[in-house]
């Protein structure tokens, strides 16, 4: 018997994952997509997956430039994560107005300066999942560190702190 989407849909809800910004610098613009799908996969070599919409835009820029960042999100940046989730989003850059980024040394891609960390990375290759791709990313910097600034998490379809309530909002 096949498992019900809703009841599926439901039942991930219930696991807190933490909240990532994906960007991509290409030559036209710079993209970027909020990802709550990914994981650590191996530390040498510092590996890491990023399950992204098969058919998306941000699949198929990473596909073609090759290199991207990921900045795992802070607490305060709760608007910037619901920006960056909603469809037909403007460039990175105007939906970043007023908050502080630099560029990863390597990809170019922006990095939000006051994340947890930032990685700056190269993609190895997209692995195909049903209607999403997995995105291996080998780690080639790791630009921004602030171990001390308090996660974003998405749970149950809320952005939320480390103690389950409502994010910040910068």
């Amino acid at each position: 018997m096949p498992v019900d989407p809703a009841a599926f849909a439901t039942a991930l809800a219930q696991h807190a994952a933490g909240v990532c910004l994906l960007t991509v610098r290409d030559d036209i613009d710079d993209v970027g997509t909020t990802v709550s799908s990914v994981m650590s996969v191996s530390a040498s070599p510092p590996l890491v997956a990023v399950g992204l919409a098969a058919e998306g835009y941000p699949a198929e820029v990473l596909e073609e430039v090759g290199t991207g960042a990921l900045t795992v999100l802070a607490a305060e940046h709760a608007i910037v994560a619901s920006r960056f989730a909603s469809a037909g989003r403007p460039s990175a850059r105007h939906l970043l107005e007023q908050v502080p980024w630099t560029r990863a040394p390597g990809s170019g891609a922006i990095v939000l300066s006051a994340g947890l960390a930032a990685l700056d990375c190269r993609l190895e290759r997209l692995v195909e999942a049903g209607d999403h791709v997995l995105a291996l990313l080998a780690v080639e910097d790791v630009p921004v560190l602030n171990p001390g600034a308090r996660p974003l998490l998405r749970l149950r379809g809320r952005f939320v702190d480390e103690a389950g309530g409502a994010a910040g909002r910068g």
